[in-house]
């Protein structure tokens, strides 16, 4: 039992700083700027579930389907890092020009729910975790891991509306720049370590 807690205890740490639940609120704030709080609530539990049945989907069936299809594990961060790096360069700009289609586009899908929450670091992770489960005991404690990630990523976007009420929506404007030149580097870096990766491999 102790070695399954622990088990437990590195699922939810390694899930936890690879998801970062705090770091999803200025992005959060960003994608959902413009919508009604109602709807904001609705975004964090679709984005959150989203990224739950991603991350379950790859525990169970991940390591088949790359193989199947002949993908590698690079290639996927590498396509997840691009994805990323569309969804900065539309924060950086802005979509002013063009406010209905911000209005009426899921983000709680994509980007929210995967690449940004549901990324190829998490799957991977989750993926290794997944090769230590040798009991239903052991697997029981992988998916509680798991599970309790998610609750925290949706109870820090489901507050994070709070927020809005502080800042007013001048100050969204202002996260969304910043998120969207953090989130370009972010999306650099996971290019550049597929490209490394893919070097290595070679």
């Amino acid at each position: 039992m102790a070695d399954d807690i622990r088990f437990l205890g590195s699922v939810f740490v390694t899930l936890f700083v690879i998801m970062d639940p705090p770091g999803t609120i200025p992005l959060f704030l960003s994608l959902t700027s413009g919508r009604t709080t109602a709807l904001r609530r609705r975004v964090a539990w679709q984005a959150s579930s989203t990224a739950l049945l991603v991350i379950a989907a790859f525990a169970l069936f991940g390591q088949q389907l790359l193989d199947y299809l002949g993908i590698t594990l690079p290639a996927l961060q590498c396509s997840g890092g691009l994805l990323l790096l569309l969804v900065a360069l539309e924060l950086l700009t802005g979509n002013d020009s063009e406010p209905s289609v911000q209005r009426d586009t899921n983000v709680a899908l994509v980007p929210l729910g995967t690449p940004l929450l549901a990324g190829p670091g998490a799957i991977v992770a989750t993926m290794v975790f997944v090769r230590q489960v040798h009991t239903w005991e052991r697997g029981v404690f992988l998916a509680l891991g798991v599970v309790l990630v998610h609750l925290v990523l949706w109870l820090t976007m489901r507050y994070s509306v709070g927020i809005i009420k502080v800042i007013k929506e001048s100050g969204v404007l202002l996260v969304t720049r910043i998120s969207g030149l953090l989130l370009s580097a972010i999306a650099v870096q996971m290019v550049a370590n597929a490209v490394r990766a893919f070097i290595s491999a070679g």
